[in-house]
């Protein structure tokens, strides 16, 4: 599963590197709860900027991970 998203590197940087790499894609493309509607709505539009599809609030939290 590596060589699947992080495979742009090919055998570049290390393995380490591209397994973080891996990890931090998968957590801004997934899905999180939005903490005013409770539906899992919230996605990443840029880095730190997070909003809720159903109620399109925008909130401010980490670049990777939607903390709240």
């Amino acid at each position: 599963m590596t060589k699947k998203m992080s495979g742009r590197f090919g055998s570049r940087y290390g393995k380490r590197i591209r397994q973080n790499v891996l990890k931090a894609k998968a957590k801004t493309n997934t899905l999180y709860k939005c903490p005013s509607c409770s539906r899992i709505a919230i996605k990443r539009l840029a880095s730190g900027i997070w909003k809720c599809k159903k109620c399109d609030i925008k909130y401010a939290s980490g670049a990777y991970e939607f903390k709240l």
